[in-house]
């Protein structure tokens, strides 16, 4: 009779420690079948998503969370030869740009004094334009219109109203100052963007900077190939006739593309020098 009660509490002991070995499995199966329920519900509530056209990242922003989206997709040329290339590049940007600032300090100061006499206005502005990847820049250029020259209401007819927006730009400008004009035929009014140079927000030679609308309108799925290179203050639309070919035509679209596909140290030193040529005959923009 001893031996069977001294026998019980061990007997007891061992009960509770099966009992108690079998309670994480049951809640490791409970929490099992738990996740594979809510799994299927999310299976469940994405094919539905999908049907009504809503994505991930619309459920995101609804959530508050962060988006991360890329703008335009990655159009980049790669390659050793490449990469070289776009070393040279930016180092002939640097040394051109610190040159130009350093020895043509005095017309600076003078093309600034002149542009403020002749209203009175500030001389230089800064543009929004979209850089490189899609990047937002801003960049400065001495004022060539006059000081309200975004009411268009006032200046532009209807027609040249029309023209600016399938053009972006317009023949025989009402809104451009007589120092404004000097200044286009020149090319002076780009003088402050070699500071942009330097700084690498543009190039000496890319396509020409734009905004955001122009180039959703104008340039549709090759806006990602268009900002796949650096803007640049010349370019091959700029030396292949600027003002005489349109976007109309896609003559503009073509030549700017053509660049992207055949930049080189060859095709650069072209522009540069065709572009000196046209600034000696004055023919800049209109």
């Amino acid at each position: 009779m001893e031996n069977i009660s001294e026998n019980k509490p061990d007997e007891g002991i061992k009960d509770n420690i099966q009992a108690e070995s079998a309670a994480p499995e049951s809640e490791s199966n409970a929490f099992e079948n738990s996740s594979k329920e809510i799994d299927l519900a999310q299976e469940v509530v994405n094919k539905v998503n999908e049907k009504v056209g809503v994505t991930e990242e619309e459920l995101q922003e609804d959530r508050g969370e962060t988006v991360e989206k890329e703008v335009y997709p990655s159009y980049r040329k790669k390659g050793f030869r490449y990469g070289c290339y776009l070393f040279f590049k930016r180092s002939f940007d640097i040394i051109t740009s610190f040159l130009v600032l350093l020895v043509f300090s005095w017309l600076y100061l003078i093309l600034t004094f002149a542009v403020f006499v002749n209203d009175g206005g500030k001389p230089v502005y800064k543009q929004k334009r979209v850089g490189k990847n899609g990047k937002t820049i801003y960049l400065p250029k001495f004022r060539s219109m006059v000081k309200d020259a975004n009411n268009f209401e006032k200046y532009l007819t209807p027609e040249q109203m029309e023209q600016y927006r399938t053009e972006y730009k317009i023949d025989n400008d009402p809104r451009i100052t007589k120092i404004g004009k000097f200044l286009r035929k020149t090319s002076l009014d780009e003088l402050p963007n070699i500071w942009a140079i330097f700084t690498g927000k543009i190039s000496v030679v890319g396509p020409r900077p734009l905004i955001q609308e122009e180039i959703d309108e104008k340039y549709g799925k090759d806006g990602a190939k268009l900002l796949s290179v650096k803007p640049g203050l010349i370019g091959w639309w700029a030396v292949n006739g600027r003002s005489n070919t349109t976007y109309t035509s896609g003559e503009r679209q073509a030549l700017e593309l053509y660049y992207v596909d055949h930049c080189s140290f060859g095709l650069d030193t072209k522009i540069f020098f065709k572009a000196i040529g046209k600034v000696f005959k004055r023919d800049g923009a209109k």
